[in-house]
């Protein structure tokens, strides 16, 4: 009884997460589709960039953000976050008249070294654009990119939009997880409840157009200085504004490599201990719900007799089933989806090596940073 009642639980969760969380795994959400018109008049914009040791990918970055064929007044600010491989030199010789590479000062106390570098961009930036575009310095955008998001935003009236960037997926490492992050990132956050007007706030920091006047009523950057899911917490502040949209997107690409599993893990497990707020109760039911959704529908479906078994391999396929759409995205075979079990556990492993970093001091580890300090 005890093993058919916990494939049943696992069954019904899956019915759950498929029909009652917003659609999330459908990936309908895209850049390219319900298009507004162009507005009558093109806003000042300014991209602000943060960068720091970014030299293998920076003239493809920030070469696609200054050839944008943006129509109104646009300028590129490249905050350079104490690079030590020439960073700001490789961006400085593209010779961009809208592009500026500004020195940033030493991290200040409290913040996380991309916020620090994305608050003094935001105030070089000045009070004349309407729109700060924040991306990253790994990402390579479409020509069109800015006039699309510019053209969202002014349509709907929104505070933000920000694109989830594809990521690359390339390597086996890459194939195996990254389509998942993707596939969890919706599960948490369900685009369609995220655009929705009472929906959740979210955002994707690869790239986020936000309104500034809409910011700085939230309080600015400064409000989330110390934030290590900061893409989150600056769609929640924004979603507190007005309107946001969040959708997927193949025409801003990330285009930092991960060669192996322990780049990706690094990546996962930066962050991951942060979105169960450090709180080791939260990260034990954490891992029992990972157990009990991915691990219960194989490891019943194999093991187990009788209706035990039907129910946890129809679990396991409502689990296949509802992978395939970003598979599709991600042009991956839909195999994987039968591997779900096997990459969740990977991502279990990540979220209690997160864990275990953070209490060795070394949470939110980026570029030689600790950024998430023991005992906050």
């Amino acid at each position: 009884m005890i093993i058919a009642g916990l494939a049943s639980l696992s069954f019904l969760i899956w019915l759950g997460l498929i029909f009652g969380n917003g659609g999330f795994w459908l990936a309908r959400e895209r850049d390219t589709r319900d298009l507004p018109a162009d507005p009558t008049i093109w806003p000042d914009v300014v991209a602000v960039v943060p960068a720091r040791d970014e030299a293998d990918v920076i003239a493809r970055s920030i070469g696609s953000i200054v050839r944008q064929d943006y129509p109104g007044n646009f300028r590129v600010i490249l905050v350079d976050d104490s690079s030590s491989d020439g960073t700001g030199d490789i961006a400085r010789a593209l010779g961009s008249d809208r592009l500026e590479v500004l020195a940033g000062k030493p991290l200040a106390a409290g913040w996380t070294g991309k916020l620090w570098a994305v608050s003094q961009g935001i105030e070089r930036a000045g009070k004349t654009p309407t729109w700060l575009w924040l991306t990253d310095a790994d990402i390579e955008h479409a020509p069109d990119t800015l006039r699309t998001l510019v053209a969202r935003g002014q349509a709907g009236k929104l505070q933000m939009v920000s694109l989830m960037a594809k990521l690359r997926c390339d390597t086996f490492a890459e194939r195996m997880l990254i389509p998942a992050f993707i596939f969890f990132f919706e599960m948490l956050y369900p685009f369609g409840r995220v655009n929705s007007p009472t929906g959740i706030g979210a955002a994707a920091g690869g790239c986020v157009l936000a309104r500034r006047e809409a910011l700085e009523r939230a309080g600015g950057i400064g409000a989330m200085r110390g934030a290590l899911i900061d893409d989150c917490t600056l769609g929640a502040l924004l979603k507190k504004q007005g309107r946001i949209w969040l959708g997927l997107t193949d025409r801003s690409c990330s285009i930092r490599p991960y060669d192996g599993f322990a780049p990706i893990a690094a990546m996962i497990s930066r962050s991951a201990y942060a979105q169960l707020n450090y709180s080791p109760w939260r990260l034990a039911g954490t891992t029992l719900g990972l157990a009990l959704v991915y691990g219960v529908p194989p490891i019943f479906a194999l093991a187990c007799t009788g209706p035990a078994r039907w129910i946890a391999l129809a679990a396991w396929a409502l689990m296949a089933i509802s992978f395939q759409p970003i598979l599709r995205f991600y042009r991956r075979s839909p195999l994987w989806g039968v591997a779900l079990p096997v990459i969740a556990t990977v991502y279990a492993y990540c979220t209690l090596l997160s864990a275990w970093q953070y209490a060795h001091g070394r949470g939110g580890m980026w570029k030689g940073r600790a950024q998430a300090a023991t005992g906050q």
